[in-house]
Order: C-alpha cells, then sequence, then structure tokens
C-alpha cells in the first residue's frame, strides 16, 4: 500500500525541527531513520498531513563518553551502535541488542532514537534502555529535561515524550558488567514475541545488583522487580527466573495464552541470567 499524501518538510536543526512542530502540531509525525513510522504509514494506520525530517540535522547522530556516561546521539543507527568498539567495552549488551534488531537493511538505516519513541511493545531497545538503567534527553523550546528509562515508555506505543519535544539523545552509565539478552523472535517481523535484557553487577563472584526488563509480552517493557531481588540475595539463575511471571497480569491473545506467557518469560530469564553470570 501506499502512505496518504504528505508534506515533507527537511529540518536543519533542532530549533527548526521545534518551530516545525509547533507549527504543525498534531498533524505533523518526526521522521528519522523511517523504519517504524513508514510501515504504519503505508498501512494508514498513521497518516500525517507533514513529515518532519531530522535525519540529517547535525549533532544528533554519534557515540561518545562524558563523565562515565555514554552519550548516543538520537539519529544514530542501529548499525553503528552494534559496531561501536566504544560501546561493545563499555555497554556490551547495547551492542548484543543493536545486533537483534531486524535485518541488515533496518539497521543500517533505522535509528536507536526513532525505535525508542515509537515505543512497540515488542522492540529489542526498550528492554536494553530499561536494563543499561538509561536516561533520555528531551528537548523542547524550553529547554531539555531528563527521563529515565523506567519512566519514559508509558503503555502501548506512548512515551513521556512531549508533543512538542524531540528525544535528542540517550545517556547510559558506562559498565563492563556481566550481560546477556535472549529473544524469541517472530520468524515472519523479527520483533521480540519475548526478549529478556539482564544486566548484573558483580562483586567477588557474587551479584551485588541486578536489572532485568521484558519486552513482547506486554503493553510495554517492564523490569521483573522480583527476579532482580532473588539475584541481589544469592538465587541462582533458575531459582530466581523461576519469579519471572510474579506479579504480571498477562492476558491471553494471537501470540499465546497467559499461562504460556508466564512460561516464555521463566525460561527465557533463565537463559539469559545464566549466560550473563557465565
Amino acid at each position: 500500500m501506499y502512505p496518504a499524501q504528505f508534506q515533507y518538510h527537511r529540518a536543519t536543526s533542532v530549533q527548526h525541527a521545534l518551530d516545525l512542530m509547533a507549527q504543525h502540531g498534531d498533524d505533523a509525525k518526526v521522521l528519522a531513520g523511517g523504519h517504524s513510522l513508514l510501515p504504519v504509514m503505508k498501512l494508514r494506520f498513521a497518516t500525517p498531513a507533514h513529515l518532519i525530517d531530522i535525519g540529517r540535522v547535525s549533532g544528533l547522530s554519534g557515540i561518545s563518553e562524558s563523565g562515565g556516561t555514554i552519550v548516543i546521539g538520537a539519529t544514530t543507527r542501529h548499525a553503528d551502535v552494534a559496531s561501536s568498539a566504544l560501546i561493545k567495552a563499555k555497554a556490551p549488551l547495547l551492542a548484543e541488542v543493536a545486533g537483534h534488531i531486524g535485518d541488515p537493511l533496518i539497521r543500517n538505516m533505522g535509528t536507536i532514537g526513532g525505535s525508542v519513541a515509537h515505543a512497540d511493545p515488542s522492540a529489542d531497545l526498550p528492554a536494553a534502555m530499561m536494563a543499561l538503567g538509561a536516561t533520555m534527553e528531551l528537548t523542547g523550546k524550553g529547554g531539555s529535561r531528563q527521563v529515565s528509562a523506567d519512566q519514559f515508555f508509558v503503555d502501548v506505543f506512548q512515551t513521556a515524550l512531549g508533543s512538542t519535544e524531540l528525544l535528542t539523545a540517550i545517556r547510559i552509565p558506562a559498565s563492563s558488567g556481566a550481560c546477556a539478552y535472549e529473544k524469541n523472535p517472530d520468524p515472519a517481523s523479527g520483533y521480540a514475541i519475548v526478549g529478556i535484557a539482564v544486566q548484573l553487577t558483580t562483586s567477588g563472584g557474587k551479584v551485588s545488583s541486578a536489572r532485568v526488563a521484558m519486552t513482547g509480552l506486554g503493553p510495554k517493557p517492564m523490569r521483573l522487580a522480583a527476579v532482580e531481588a532473588a539475584l541481589a540475595a544469592g538465587a541462582d539463575a533458575a531459582s530466581a527466573a523461576a519469579k519471572a511471571a510474579d506479579g504480571i497480569a498477562f492476558i491471553d491473545d494471537a501470540r499465546g495464552n497467559a499461562s504460556y506467557k508466564a512460561n516464555l518469560a521463566r525460561v527465557y530469564t533463565k537463559r539469559a541470567i545464566a549466560r550473563a553470570m557465565k
């Protein structure tokens, strides 16, 4: 299918993009790599009258480190994240997850900020953002604000990003701790039926703290608090993973019933923890 007719605008700066967003309001959508937005436009699930392209805005792409924090520009391509020596050394979980996204075409065109802002409930990156303790930099005409990943993802395709704000950067604490991402991909789309991201902090050979996040089985990514607490208390992978469905009300749908989803959560959590512990 073809998208509905729209007017294309190429933003030359963040301020220009914000001006265009203010001018066109709810009739506008922001375009970065396009691999999240364009498919839904072709299906007419989204019919914006105006597209504001930020893909060539100077300063919105790149990977750097400042004061122990990895800073990733919102329009940085997935392939660049996956191949970055800095990311591999100081945020290896993110490099692994970025390598799971779609196929080579998507990874070379899609952007980290576009995927995170789109907030597809089966996307890979949102779980990684939570497990890594990432912070989103949201920029509006009044300046920038910081929102933690735990607070950023609100519901299905809904985030804390305001209608007149841009996601301009993602900040991740540098860490070379134990980590893993285990995913059961949909064979057609590559999206996660379930994906479990694990980031562990260890001391003396034992887990001192853990962040475990899940994507695919709910309306938004979620932290598995019971699993994290069990790991911090010294539980092994199997014992901690047994708590992966605790407190979660899974629903029956086309992907399976609630008990099947709970089992998927436990199985893939165990795999991810076990690999991270190695």
